[in-house]
């Protein structure tokens, strides 16, 4: 009899607790607080420098696409982004669809892009054409301004609108 009665003490008093203390439940949410501290900053800037690339990679398709339609329609470049863009049955010159429409609407991946003809000849054939990107919230969706023209040399600045006179990526 005296051993069953120890054995039960010792049950009841040399068992596991069940569940975390309160203690073990405050350390485990401090180090997910502090790893997401640490996280969420680096993914941001991440998100940052791929819409920066993205802004990089859509100016170098308009500017591509530009060549292309120079050459498929024997004329100079087009006259707006709308131009480049389409999606029709039978592309002409006023939707070529060199580019998708996403970014013939001029925003895409954080950034507006701005079409801007710059010189004209005498028939209003576009000789000159220069192409900004810049970021739709800077210092959240991007920090860098870019800038090409039909040099196809993609230009950035990062405080303003970049130019012609900026540093070539």
């Amino acid at each position: 009899m005296g051993t069953q009665v120890r054995n039960s003490r010792l049950s009841t008093q040399g068992a596991p607790s069940k569940g975390f203390s309160l203690i073990e439940l405050l350390v485990v949410i401090s180090v997910i607080l502090i790893i997401a501290a640490i996280a969420i900053p680096n993914y941001l800037k991440s998100k940052m420098n791929a819409n920066e690339a993205s802004a990089v990679q859509n100016l170098r398709n308009i500017a591509t696409a530009e060549a292309l339609y120079s050459t498929t329609y024997g004329m100079s470049y087009s006259t707006d982004l709308v131009s480049l863009a389409g999606t029709i049955a039978t592309p002409d010159s006023g939707h070529a669809e060199l580019i998708d429409d996403v970014l013939g609407s001029g925003v895409k991946s954080g950034y507006s892009i701005v079409y801007t003809v710059v010189s004209t000849d005498s028939m209003g054939n576009v000789l000159e054409y220069a192409l900004n990107a810049a970021p739709l919230v800077p210092g959240n969706t991007g920090q860098r301004y870019f800038y090409t023209d039909q040099t196809y040399v993609i230009r950035w600045n990062g405080n303003m609108a970049a130019g012609p006179s900026d540093p070539s990526i």
